[in-house]
């Protein structure tokens, strides 16, 4: 419970500022004890969101504007080649991801589950690809592409309806079996995405903690 909580919340935090996370402050805003809100913690930083401080905390990093072109061209090289290579499955995948599109719209107004949505949806293309190599690199890409993902939708108003609308291009593509076309709508797809993740912040949004929004005041 208490990682899904702390999850949730790194994942909305301001992704141009590094933040200071404390063991007391969590305790205190989750009524629970120190053992685990340190497990919360380790396993968050198992996940690469965040880096245990000895004696100062967690520390949340900023996302940079380099890391945000390098993932980005990495999805692009894996991205595009698999949606051309799922297109043999036709109906069989579109099926599923018709599935999973249904569901994201069901979540459309949780920027965390849209995204975590968000990414099944792609790892099931880069799955049916049938390449366990990069199915495994894709993997290593998945919380830098939560947090990144959270952060566009929460920045670019409108975005969400447009990646639901992006998702179903890529679906009719894989549908038809035209691995063209699937390739081509995951480029505009990703394209786009990198646009909304450049927009400048406009003030932050966070899930908050409690009533006093944000856990700690410590700016990286």
């Amino acid at each position: 419970m208490v990682y899904r909580w702390l999850k949730q919340h790194v994942l909305t935090l301001p992704s141009r500022e590094g933040t200071f996370l404390t063991e007391a402050e969590v305790c205190r805003e989750t009524g629970t004890s120190r053992t685990p809100v340190r497990e919360a913690l380790l396993r968050l930083e198992a996940d690469g969101l965040l880096q245990i401080v000895p004696k100062k905390g967690a520390y949340v990093p900023p996302i940079t504007e380099a890391e945000i072109d390098a993932v980005m061209q990495a999805r692009s090289l894996v991205e595009e080649w698999c949606a051309g290579q799922a297109t043999a499955f036709g109906d069989m995948l579109a099926a599923e991801l018709d599935r999973l599109l249904a569901r994201q719209v069901e979540v459309r107004n949780d920027p965390v589950a849209f995204i975590e949505c968000d990414r099944e949806f792609h790892r099931a293309i880069v799955r049916a690809a049938g390449n366990p190599v990069l199915a495994d690199f894709y993997e290593s890409l998945r919380d830098r592409q939560l947090r990144m993902g959270v952060h566009a939708i929460m920045m670019s108003g409108g975005r969400g309806d447009s990646v639901l609308a992006e998702h179903a291009a890529i679906v009719e593509g894989i549908r038809r079996g035209q691995p063209e076309q699937a390739s081509a709508a995951v480029a505009e797809h990703l394209a786009r995405t990198l646009v909304a993740l450049r927009l400048p912040v406009a003030g932050s949004w966070s899930a908050g903690f409690g009533s006093r929004g944000q856990v700690g005041g410590h700016r990286g």
